[in-house]
C-alpha cells in the first residue's frame, strides 16, 4: 500500500507564496528558480515574491526581477 506522500522526494513542489513565509500547496521536495532556472530544495528556500508567486535562488537573482519588473524606488520603465 502506498502512504500519500511516497513519489513526492524528487517532484517539484507547488507553494503559495505569502508575507515572510510560505504554504505548501503541493508536496515536493524542490521548486525551480523564476531567474535562473535552478533547483531550490524546498528546505532552502529563502527569497521569493510575493506579488509574482515566484521563487528565487538567492538575494542577486531576486534583486534581479525586481529590477525587470521595475518594481524599485527610483527606478525607471
Amino acid at each position: 500500500m502506498m502512504n500519500r506522500f511516497e513519489g513526492s522526494a524528487s517532484r517539484e513542489a507547488k507553494v503559495r507564496y505569502l508575507d515572510g513565509d510560505f504554504q505548501i500547496v503541493l508536496a515536493g521536495s524542490h521548486v525551480i528558480c523564476a531567474m535562473t532556472g535552478k533547483t531550490i530544495p524546498v528546505d532552502e528556500l529563502r527569497y521569493w515574491s510575493v506579488a509574482r508567486q515566484q521563487p528565487y535562488v538567492d538575494a542577486e537573482a531576486s534583486l534581479e526581477a525586481e529590477k525587470r519588473a521595475g518594481a524599485l524606488p527610483n527606478q525607471r520603465r
